[in-house]
């Protein structure tokens, strides 16, 4: 399972949802959960989709949550997907 978090440097709403998602991949077996981080600015296709949006949450690719990160709901989402 992989889960992405799109933002930016300097963005205080991606710093708490990187922590939000720490805080909950933490609970779940080692290795068993990637985190990977994207920025806008790097991507061109990724500012196009969520530039209003950030922080974005993906699941395995698919959008899971934006703006402020609920933990519960994204354990509840990986405990689901395990």
């Amino acid at each position: 399972m992989n889960v992405t978090l799109v933002g930016k440097p300097g963005c205080h709403l991606c710093d708490d949802a990187r922590e939000v998602i720490q805080s909950v991949i933490s609970e779940f077996p080692p290795g068993s959960i990637s985190v990977t981080e994207e920025s806008i600015e790097d991507n061109q296709e990724l500012f196009d989709a969520y530039w209003e949006q950030i922080p974005v949450v993906l699941i395995n690719g698919k959008v899971h949550n934006y703006w402020r990160i609920d933990g519960e709901r994204l354990r509840l989402k990986l405990k689901e997907l395990q």
